[in-house]
């Protein structure tokens, strides 16, 4: 794969994990959320919870991508917060779409 095929489609998939969360009301977009024996919403914590996880597998594929074009760069805290805090900006349309669109009754 070339790099810039890879860097492309990290891109569009972090764009797509970071928004599964709030786009669904399964756990990972495949497992069903039930509480009682019946479906329910998902709470915050848990959609919180899903795009760090998301985060972390989105992380290893990048570093697959990167192992397999060359040598693995050691990386500082830096590189994970700034990461981090970006991969938080591109959950944001999933984020307004949940929690801040009003919805028609």
């Amino acid at each position: 794969m070339k790099q810039t095929l890879a860097i492309y489609v990290l891109i569009a998939l972090a764009v797509v994990t970071a928004n599964l969360p709030f786009l669904t009301e399964r756990v990972f977009g495949a497992l069903p959320f039930r509480r009682g024996g019946q479906a329910a919403i998902k709470p915050f914590w848990l959609r919180l919870a899903e795009v760090l996880v998301l985060y972390l597998l989105v992380g290893a594929i990048g570093v697959g991508f990167e192992a397999s074009l060359g040598n693995v760069f050691p990386q500082g805290w830096q590189f994970y917060a700034i990461t981090l805090t970006l991969y938080l900006v591109l959950a944001y349309p999933g984020f307004v779409y949940r929690y801040l669109m009003k919805r028609s009754a």
